[in-house]
């Protein structure tokens, strides 16, 4: 009967400690920002995203089933009192949060050997092979720029480039050992969320060609300010060899300054003084057309991808992709072959609607661009948008902005989770948008039901954003 209680109760423990450890899977294995989520109850709820079984996920679930069945043990072979128990038994359901901190924190020496066996190999591999490696950083445009740079660049060369997001020290290091193999060059997204993870990435890369896209404020939350967000991405160009070649998009403020600090190599973008930037554009519901000034030399294009930011994206890869030797023949060519990043501007159509998915952006400043194509859309225009998260002290001035933007060109706003609706419903009003045409919806059924309410032959939804299931 004994073991028979503890396989009921490891049993239930585990399937109760689901909901916990998605929302610690989702929080990237951060324990601090784990436990926060715990206090403030924005657990992973949904099914928006689901749960990853990793290799790291199963060995974390692997130790917390043993502890669990430790746990229980101890309760029912030395409690013999019925009552007192069950009382020991809820309580260890109640603390499974910090029963799942135990087991990371009893992790945490393998995890960082794992991880560093894992970085040794990739540098090894990196190291034996004579490729051309680019790092890409910023605070946007990088997916886009990545992707952009590898259809140019395969014209000339076989490019490996980190696939989706993957722009972590064990998403880079993944990629380098699964997928890097007989390739010329080697195309690293850069992410960061705190002091150092640039310079991180740099070391284990160690490129030789840089590109530095707009800096902005996002994850201000955890960097803090501005001015540490342009610090980190400064990581690489200061982390470049002395032969190093750098391209800088001149899209903002910060950027440009980095781009004067920079001693090596260095080329311009997005500016009328720089090296390549875009003239007479012209952004239509079907895709963009532009002179793209390069060198002096003038190359008109054309392009399916929406938004003067992809336009950016376009100026600044080809600046790399003309350093490394594309030709301007080429460079046109694929500019025209270029494909919408999924999640980013993608224009989805069928016979009823258009759909304009850009739920994978997460700045305003994306928003804004996102909003300007809308704009250029015939029929009913309606939003669907949760607001931008991890923006710190400015979350409610940068959402109240949102819903004044939306405002301006939008019909009707459905506005997802509770997070930021208050900061979006005053920032619409406060343009003189009908109260009447800002909905709210918790869940996805509830946001299809709003959908089927108000729409129309010819509609355009743009999907602005998604936040992950700890945000409600």
């Amino acid at each position: 009967m004994l073991y028979v209680n503890i396989c009921v109760c490891v049993i239930l423990y585990m399937v109760w400690s689901y909901l916990f450890i998605k929302t610690y899977q989702l929080t990237g294995y951060r324990i601090k920002l784990f436990l926060t989520n715990i206090f403030e109850l924005n657990l992973a709820y949904g099914d928006k995203n689901k749960l990853v079984l990793t290799k790291r996920l199963c060995r974390f679930v692997l130790a917390l089933a043993i502890v669990a069945i430790g746990l229980f043990f101890l309760v029912n072979y030395f409690v013999h009192n019925v009552f007192l128990r069950i009382f020991d038994c809820a309580l260890l359901f109640l603390l499974v949060p910090f029963v799942i901190a135990g087991v990371h924190y009893l992790l945490w020496p393998i995890e960082k050997l794992i991880k560093i066996m894992y970085v040794k190999r990739a540098k090894r591999k990196l190291g034996r092979l004579d490729i051309i490696k680019i790092g890409i950083t910023g605070s946007y445009g990088k997916t886009s720029t990545k992707t952009i740079l590898a259809t140019m660049l395969e014209k000339e060369y076989k490019v490996c480039a980190t696939p989706k997001s993957y722009n972590t020290e064990m998403g880079v290091t993944k990629t380098i050992l699964s997928n890097l193999d007989d390739h010329d060059v080697f195309i690293a997204e850069m992410g960061a969320r705190h002091r150092g993870d640039i310079e991180t990435l740099t070391k284990l890369v160690k490129p030789s060609y840089g590109i530095l896209t707009t800096i902005g404020n996002q994850h201000i939350e955890t960097f803090g300010s501005t001015r540490c967000i342009e610090e980190t991405k400064n990581e690489l160009p200061q982390n470049m060899p002395d032969d190093g070649v750098m391209v800088f998009n001149g899209d903002s403020q910060s950027t440009r300054r980095l781009y004067d600090r920079y001693s090596g190599e260095k080329y311009l973008t997005n500016s009328k003084d720089g090296y390549a930037y875009a003239e007479n554009v012209v952004i239509g519901p079907s895709g963009s057309k532009f002179d793209l000034v390069l060198n002096g030399a003038r190359l008109p294009v054309k392009t399916r991808l929406l938004g003067n930011c992809n336009i950016h994206n376009i100026v600044t890869a080809a600046a790399m992709a003309s350093r490394l030797g594309i030709t301007n023949q080429d460079l046109a060519s694929a500019i025209a072959m270029l494909e919408p990043v999924p999640h980013r501007l993608e224009i989805v159509k069928n016979n009823f609607s258009t759909i304009i998915d850009d739920s994978y952006n997460c700045n305003i400043v994306g928003s804004s661009e996102a909003l300007d194509v809308l704009s250029r859309f015939e029929g009913l225009k309606i939003v669907v948008t949760p607001g931008i998260v991890e923006m710190g002290k400015e979350q409610s001035d940068v959402n109240f902005k949102l819903g004044a933007m939306i405002a301006d060109v939008a019909d009707y706003i459905i506005i997802m989770n509770d997070t930021n609706k208050n900061y979006i419903l005053s920032g619409a009003i406060s343009h003189n948008f009908p109260r009447e045409k800002i909905y709210f919806a918790q869940t996805r059924k509830k946001q299809k039901e709003i959908l089927q309410l108000i729409m129309v032959k010819g509609a355009v939804v743009l999907f602005e954003n998604d936040l992950p299931d700890n945000y409600r």
